[in-house]
């Protein structure tokens, strides 16, 4: 099958493509000029250059295509560079999905993210009108909601690796975010980690299964962790031991409201209310349909994280 990635140059992007070749379909990713060398397995894709905003390219690359994958998505804004959630998660989305129908290509999956909202942050809102657009199409489209998504980072930016940088590789303890004056809960909010390949394996097995078609699905791991536990279980991957410390939310999003339009601020006031809100869900089903055995949350799965930091691209 002949699948259009918009999307496919980044941390899920590069397993998404990988996946699509191990299961003998042809990835055609749209690439920003200058980005070729992000594609994973460039030899065995087709390449068309463009971004998101470019219409012509955004045709080029679906057209003849069996299916389409959207997979952009960002952490935080930048408005400067024109990085905003509304630009990338929203209008880019609408836009592809549009053209899609335009070109003929019916199947379409749709990279949402667990928790989204139409009364939540920009990030939550943004993904929920893409999956609105989506659902009122008229193609045979799947929405898959990931939990935090983990995995060997290939140099791109992931979840653990960022713990691991900012937060279990500093001097510092370890802060454990609570709502209110009281530090009883603090950092007991739950996720749900899945691992990266899982999410791959669902969404190129999805192709080739009709009763996903019309659904939206959780995609979670198989345990459901306190916010401390995953923590710790990141720091024992490092090799280390941290002492973690109870720290109340509002403070940081004082600091936040004054700070985190800069990127070195580490944690945007958005990112700690959906922080705390956790973030789980029971996704046995969806992972039976499709076959597949989902990863824990183990030593084994996070030992990419000993890898030396100053050599991990």
């Amino acid at each position: 099958m002949r699948v259009a990635i918009i999307g496919g140059t980044g941390f899920v992007g590069s397993y998404l493509v990988d996946e699509l070749i191990a299961r003998g379909h042809k990835p055609v990713v749209l690439v920003r000029p200058g980005s070729e060398s992000k594609v994973s397995q460039a030899r065995h894709c087709e390449l068309v250059p463009g971004d998101v905003s470019d219409e012509a390219a955004i045709r080029r690359c679906l057209r003849g295509a069996e299916a389409a994958i959207y997979n952009i998505g960002i952490l935080r804004e930048m408005p400067a560079q024109g990085v905003t959630f509304k630009a990338l998660q929203e209008d880019a989305a609408v836009r592809v999905i549009d053209l899609a129908k335009a070109e003929n290509v019916r199947r379409f999956i749709l990279m949402s993210a667990n928790g989204v909202r139409a009364d939540g942050t920009p990030y939550q809102r943004t993904k929920a009108a893409a999956e609105a657009h989506l659902r009122q199409s008229g193609l045979d489209w799947t929405i898959f909601r990931p939990s935090l998504v983990f995995g060997d980072p290939r140099g791109r930016l992931e979840f653990c690796t960022q713990m691991r940088d900012d937060v279990i590789d500093k001097p510092l303890p370890v802060p454990l975010f609570h709502e209110g004056a009281s530090p009883r809960g603090a950092g007991t909010f739950e996720m749900a980690p899945v691992h990266v390949r899982d999410v791959a394996s669902a969404f190129v097995a999805a192709l080739g299964e009709p009763a996903t078609v019309g659904q939206t699905y959780v995609l979670c791991g198989p345990e459901s962790l306190p916010w401390k536990e995953i923590l710790a279980r990141i720091a024992q991957a490092c090799g280390k031991r941290k002492l973690m410390l109870p720290a109340p939310a509002a403070p940081v999003r004082l600091l936040g409201s004054l700070l985190d339009r800069f990127a070195w601020f580490p944690l945007t006031r958005d990112q700690l209310n959906m922080l705390l809100e956790g973030n789980t869900g029971d996704s046995s089903a969806v992972f039976k349909l499709l076959s597949i055995e989902p990863r824990r949350f183990s030593q084994e799965q996070l030992a990419y994280l000993q890898s030396d930091p100053a050599g991990r691209g």
